[in-house]
């Protein structure tokens, strides 16, 4: 049995590895997701809550940003969504 514990922690330490680069590579969403992101020009923040490998909620942030002169800035109003996963 050790060393099937052994080969467990070893491929446990593989896809915490590959999850790690996936997430600074931002490879984190379906292409069918970047696709429709592209497609409504969305710009803002999606968020996802997970725990124990099940996504508890989503939700997006989007903010509109305004010029004034040389600065740019947030507008003060940010409209919020979120989404409670299914069976959660």
């Amino acid at each position: 049995m050790g060393i099937k514990s052994e080969h467990d922690k070893s491929n446990e330490e593989k896809d915490f590895v590959e999850f790690r680069r996936k997430v600074r590579a931002a490879e984190v969403l379906s292409a069918a997701i970047e696709r429709l992101l592209r497609a409504v020009q969305f710009s803002g923040r999606v968020t996802v809550v997970v725990q124990n490998g099940r996504v508890l909620k989503s939700g997006y942030e989007e903010g509109y940003f305004h010029q004034h002169g040389d600065t740019s800035r947030a507008d003060d109003d940010i409209m919020c969504n979120t989404q409670q996963a299914e069976g959660g």
